[in-house]
């Protein structure tokens, strides 16, 4: 029954939202114990998760279409609509139920994604401010490779 595979389609995006999340909290956790080395990583993670939510999307919608058919309501229909259409009141609560989660999940992302870009700028604010503070210039180097101090910045090295 179509029902019933949108059912387990639904909730296999709440389960894609879940590790999207778990995976948001994690690099929320390296960020907050300086533990700066695997942020890249953890981004990459949340990357890989993203990159499966528009086909788990597409899914979804085809599903709602061929539910909408066997319900013999409109075929472009959003999950609301649908829910509202539905024929009894168990797939009433059914759907409701995983629309509920999903945008309680989405809420939970949209914060802590938030918070996660406020501590990557403090990380970096903190990195150059680091690197400021060091007293070493940067980006002026001799013929051999040292460090030019006390040398204004130069487009030609004169020097032979």
């Amino acid at each position: 029954m179509a029902a019933d595979d949108l059912s387990m389609q639904l909730m296999r995006e709440r389960d894609l939202l879940e590790l999207l999340l778990f995976k948001l909290d994690e690099q929320q956790m390296l960020l907050a114990t300086g533990r700066t080395r695997w942020v890249s990583r953890a981004a990459d993670e949340v990357e890989r998760v993203l990159a499966a939510m528009p086909a788990a999307a597409l899914a979804r919608d085809a599903l709602v279409v061929a539910v909408a058919e066997a319900w013999g309501t409109p075929e472009a229909m959003t999950l609301r609509e649908l829910i509202e259409a539905a024929p009894t009141e168990a797939w009433r609560e059914i759907f409701s139920g995983h629309l509920r989660a999903m945008t309680d999940l989405a809420d939970e992302i949209a914060e802590m994604k938030k918070v996660n870009e406020q501590r990557l700028r403090a990380a970096l604010r903190v990195t150059q401010e680091t690197i400021a503070g060091l007293g070493v210039p940067t980006g002026q180097y001799d013929p051999s490779g040292g460090v030019v101090r006390g040398g204004g910045s130069r487009l030609l090295d004169t020097r032979a």
